[in-house]
């Protein structure tokens, strides 16, 4: 077997083989007997092809064993010895239409041995004259679009996905469509609004327009099953037509949650009401920005148990619920409920129903939920979300965003306690997922610790140290400047907003002047509360995530700022937490079903995984001039 493209098996030597044998439409498949030698697999040693090329009879004889022992020299990793043996033969290359493509193909695939992956898709480029059979055109579809994922294009990789899954056996092409449509779930609905009409590609203009209907119209089910039904009037032979993706037929029978009677549970008093009270104010400007007479918004206080204030919020007729907001509140509520039906009576009565029910404890019935926060374990339930600012997974967004960006060897600062180790630790998995590379993390405590730190990690004291042992031989006199390192490309900072106004000098005056600076990441959680344009000119060039509704002004911003003077950022995004919360209530379901439907939130661009969590794909700025501008 090839090597695996996305979720996706490359075709099998049997499959490429049945295609060769079976599919007669293409000319070319017919191979004199005089030149029977099949193309198709080089399941030998090289030297064994190579020895037969030796002894071959005539031109193309040769050149088809030294083809086959370039492809088994890549089948061993060996790109180097691939290249020579294509290379030995160039020049004498029949000009055979099967023999150069197979020569251009083996090319490409020793260049992405050495991940050159570029120069890869620069030599794999076939001409639209060329008559081929189809196992080479399988081959060459099916390489392209590992290519196209490998340099993150992955319009081009569906693109060629689809092209592919036309030559194949009905089994594999079902295998290919789900890929395709997997690939195109997650992108931007713009993006798929700007390709969708290709009139050189039916087929695949097909795919685009299906993905956008999916997405565009997902939270409206009426509006969804109008639009498919047109889409398959329109494409009656494509081959989502024919069958329409899993995941879309189940959002086509999923009922969005249209509750009317809304229960909040947080902790409205205790020393937790002054964080809760910025994720109610931000709920309750979402309902009043659209006020609806048919629902009602009722708040219960956790402060005295998460159990009991759920009860209270099932006794008045939640048909849907919001939070709780604190992890132990979450955990608690995991716990098995006990059906207490709670009434006007005493505390004393009270206590003695829930005692009585604790010894023989029944299940209450559960309505949809939305937690505030997340848990490591849970068991997922389908009427279940997890929506929380979670520091860890801002963390693994900033891997990606560093990935696309074209970062290779970034460096990660991180502080030396607990959230700076989560999201350090969040980060790395993050990346070696991405590149199959650890990432290199430092870290570092506060005060003069955080200086030795930084020097240490670029390479700085290593390089005073050689400087001082030289003087010490050749004299004082010896004038030299410290290096910093030069194998980096990037610095990922996770600290505190007390510690960046200190991080960020001690890194600018670490590198040394033989060296070109590289580009400053940081989180949301180093964001300087002072936001005067002093402050912000000595961040020049630094670049955060946070929400998007943060990164730039705007009259909401302005709004809040008028009413709520002394907020910090962390209770803004707290407050934008609770607006988000009750703006998901209806999209949840579908959002759940249609895992690439994303929802354009203040808190971020949102989906929701098949487990329920709710992810956040944050916004980026940067600071020039004395500002914090969108990136």
């Amino acid at each position: 077997m090839l090597k695996r493209l996305n979720t996706t098996k490359f075709i099998s030597i049997a499959v490429l083989a049945t295609i060769l044998i079976g599919c007669g439409s293409t000319t070319s498949q017919i191979i004199p007997k005089d030149t029977q030698v099949s193309l198709v697999s080089a399941p030998l040693q090289p030297a064994d092809y190579l020895v037969k090329a030796s002894s071959a009879g005539n031109a193309e004889m040769q050149n088809r064993y030294a083809l086959l022992a370039a492809h088994a020299f890549i089948n061993q990793g060996d790109g180097n010895a691939a290249n020579k043996t294509l290379a030995s033969i160039k020049s004498n290359l029949l000009q055979k239409t099967e023999l150069v493509a197979e020569h251009k193909y083996l090319t490409a695939r020793a260049l992405e041995l050495t991940s050159t992956y570029d120069n890869a898709l620069r030599e794999l480029n076939y001409p639209a004259k060329w008559q081929l059979a189809d196992w080479q055109m399988v081959a060459y579809y099916q390489f392209k679009a590992r290519l196209y994922q490998l340099t993150k294009q992955p319009i081009e990789q569906a693109r060629h996905l689809s092209l592919l899954s036309m030559l194949l056996p009905t089994a594999q092409a079902g295998e290919v469509n789900d890929s395709i449509w997997h690939i195109l779930q997650p992108l931007h609905e713009q993006t798929l609004l700007s390709f969708r009409q290709d009139a050189a590609d039916a087929v695949f203009s097909g795919w685009l327009q299906l993905a956008y209907i999916a997405k565009h119209y997902a939270i409206n089910p009426n509006e969804l099953v109008q639009h498919l039904g047109n889409w398959q009037d329109t494409n009656p032979t494509h081959p989502a037509s024919i069958k329409l993706p899993t995941d879309l037929e189940k959002a086509l029978t999923t009922k969005p949650y249209n509750p009317h009677n809304i229960a909040v549970l947080l902790p409205l008093t205790g020393p937790r009401a002054r964080v809760a009270s910025s994720v109610k104010h931000g709920i309750m400007s979402r309902y009043l920005a659209n006020p609806d007479d048919k629902v009602s918004i009722n708040f219960y206080d956790t402060a005295n148990g998460a159990q009991l204030a759920y009860q209270q919020a099932m006794a008045a007729g939640a048909e849907f619920v919001i939070g709780p907001l604190l992890q132990s509140e979450v955990k608690e509520l995991q716990q098995p409920i006990p059906a207490a039906v709670v009434t006007p009576a005493s505390n004393s009565e009270q206590t003695s129903k829930l005692a009585t029910q604790a010894q023989a404890p029944v299940m209450l019935k559960r309505v949809p939920q939305l937690y505030l926060n997340h848990v490591d374990d849970f068991i997922p339930d389908d009427d279940q979300f997890y929506f929380a600012l979670s520091p860890a997974h801002e963390a693994s967004d900033a891997a990606e965003k560093l990935f696309a960006d074209g970062i290779i060897t970034p460096l990660v600062l991180a502080s030396n306690n607990s959230v700076g180790r989560r999201m350090a630790d969040s980060f790395s998995k993050a990346w070696a997922e991405l590149t199959h590379k650890p990432a290199e993390i430092h870290y570092y405590d506060p005060g003069d610790k955080m200086k030795i730190t930084v020097q240490k990690s670029l390479g700085v004291i290593d390089s005073k140290e050689r400087i001082a042992r030289i003087k010490a031989l050749l004299g004082s006199e010896v004038k030299a400047d410290f290096r910093s390192r030069r194998d980096i490309d990037a610095i990922y900072m996770i600290s505190g907003n007390k510690d960046l106004p200190l991080l960020k000098p001690f890194i600018d005056v670490n590198f040394s002047v033989f060296a070109e600076p590289v580009p400053l990441y940081t989180t949301s959680r180093s964001r300087v509360e002072d936001n005067s344009r002093e402050v912000s000119q000595e961040l020049n060039n630094l670049i955060i995530s946070d929400i998007p509704w943060l990164i730039g002004s705007n009259s909401e911003t302005q709004l809040i700022e008028q009413l709520w003077p002394t907020w910090s950022f962390a209770q803004k995004r707290l407050y934008i937490m609770g607006y988000d919360a009750l703006e998901l209530v209806g999209k949840l379901a579908q959002m759940r079903v249609l895992p690439g439907y994303q929802f354009s939130g203040r808190s971020g661009m949102l989906s929701v995984s098949p487990d329920g969590t709710v992810n956040r794909k944050l916004s980026w700025g940067r600071y020039q001039r004395g500002s914090l501008r969108p990136q």
